[in-house]
């Protein structure tokens, strides 16, 4: 499928992956519609699109607003006359021991994350069934198969996006709507920054998680699922190989990547005052917007330990249940 033309509706839009991959559809002169809360970082982004010679239009909105988001469809099918592509991408983080976290903080990352979601599927798809096409793209993450400690509340809103996916395409195969498509994105650690604007109670800093992938890599992911939808994709170094070892051998894993958490995701020199980061407010007015966080050059040797002990385990596995029979 070409994009040319095509119209494009992307939350989170100002920062990040959204942001990136809001570069990215332009360059393929998609007609755009970007959404996120701050109008003046929407407008720099519009900016740039246009200047790649994208047609944009912004609509600063905030996803747990139903109506906002319903407004956000209509102001794109009025300017354009359809939706062909609507990504799901604002989300918060929120990083905290689970007994000290606070409630309505906790509740606030759901309400973004998950209920955000749901706000931007029901409004696309409501036109995409009428017009009887239209791909709905999720961006979720790795940590809604293999749940981070300290991360709960962003573990569970990413296996909820999940869920509400699946049960969306069996929904849509039952009632014989063929020419609508799902598809959910799971990066792994992504060099945005969404760290420095996380939420965070643990009194440590939180760092981007080696490996550390380029957010136009998960970009490039987000306009491949528009063009040719697929379930699920797993982006990031050894990011395939990791959810099919934490299938495997789940204990190990998650025992191995706690460890790893611990060590590498959360300093053990730079302390850090509690913050609700950009929970209420846009991420310009914490630690800023644009596409990187500066985590490009953390090393990749987390993952390949994680991997190696894995296989060597599951495979060790595996000769046991085979030599058993």
């Amino acid at each position: 499928m070409s994009l040319k033309n095509r119209v494009v509706v992307i939350t989170g839009a100002s920062s990040g992956i959204g942001r990136a991959a809001a570069l990215r559809f332009a360059a393929k002169r998609a007609s755009l519609v970007l959404a996120a809360r701050s109008q003046e970082e929407l407008d720099a982004v519009a900016a740039q699109c246009r200047e790649l010679g994208s047609d944009a239009l912004v609509v600063a909105t905030d996803v747990t607003d139903a109506d906002a988001v319903q407004v956000l469809a209509s102001r794109a099918v009025q300017r354009f006359g359809r939706i062909d592509v609507w990504v799901n991408d604002a989300s918060v983080g929120f990083y905290s021991p689970f007994l000290d976290a606070p409630i309505e903080d906790f509740r606030r990352v759901l309400d973004v994350n998950v209920m955000g979601y749901v706000h931007g599927a029901r409004a696309a798809l409501g036109v995409m069934r009428a017009q009887g096409e239209g791909v709905l793209v999720n961006v979720a993450s790795i940590a809604g198969e293999i749940a981070m400690p300290y991360a709960s509340a962003y573990s569970m809103s990413k296996a909820a996006v999940r869920a509400m996916a699946g049960s969306l395409r069996n929904e849509l195969r039952l009632e014989g709507v063929r020419g609508v498509k799902i598809a959910t994105v799971l990066p792994g650690t992504v060099d945005t920054p969404f760290f420095e604007n996380a939420a965070n109670y643990t009194g440590r800093r939180v760092l981007a998680m080696p490996p550390v992938n380029s957010v136009d890599r998960v970009a490039r992911a987000v306009v491949s699922a528009a063009i040719a939808p697929r379930r699920e994709i797993a982006v990031g170094t050894g990011a395939h190989a990791l959810v099919r070892q934490h299938r495997m051998t789940p204990k190990l894993i998650d025992g191995v990547l706690s460890a790893q958490v611990d060590r590498t995701h959360l300093s053990t020199t730079e302390p850090a005052p509690p913050t609700s980061g950009n929970l209420y407010r846009p991420s310009g007015e914490v630690a800023g917007h644009g596409t990187d966080g500066g985590w490009g050059g953390r090393r990749r040797t987390a993952v390949r330990r994680v991997l190696g002990v894995g296989l060597l385990v599951g495979g060790g596995a595996y000769l046991v249940r085979r030599w058993g029979r």
